[in-house]
């Protein structure tokens, strides 16, 4: 997939520091329902490797959750949870 204004391999901790700022559109992408990691990098306009890395994160801190089931392509596909407002 070709990204236009992508730097070419971007650091690691350029790509990590961006997580706080891509979960709002990432969750607003996954509101419609679960989608693959390579469908949120579609959708946000990012590499797959970077979408990936971002996802991840998320799924480490409870913000999204894999489903059970893999496409035929390999690929689970994730879902928003809802999180507890904190009191």
């Amino acid at each position: 997939m070709n990204v236009p204004n992508t730097p070419p391999n971007r650091d690691l901790r350029e790509i990590i520091r961006e997580e706080p700022l891509m979960r709002s559109t990432i969750l607003d992408f996954l509101a419609d329902g679960a989608h693959t990691v390579p469908e949120i990098a579609e959708a946000v306009g990012r590499p797959t490797h970077e979408a990936m890395y971002w996802v991840m994160g998320m799924r480490r801190y409870g913000w999204v959750r894999e489903t059970k089931e893999v496409t035929p392509e390999g690929y689970f596909r994730y879902q928003a949870v809802q999180k507890e407002p904190r009191p």
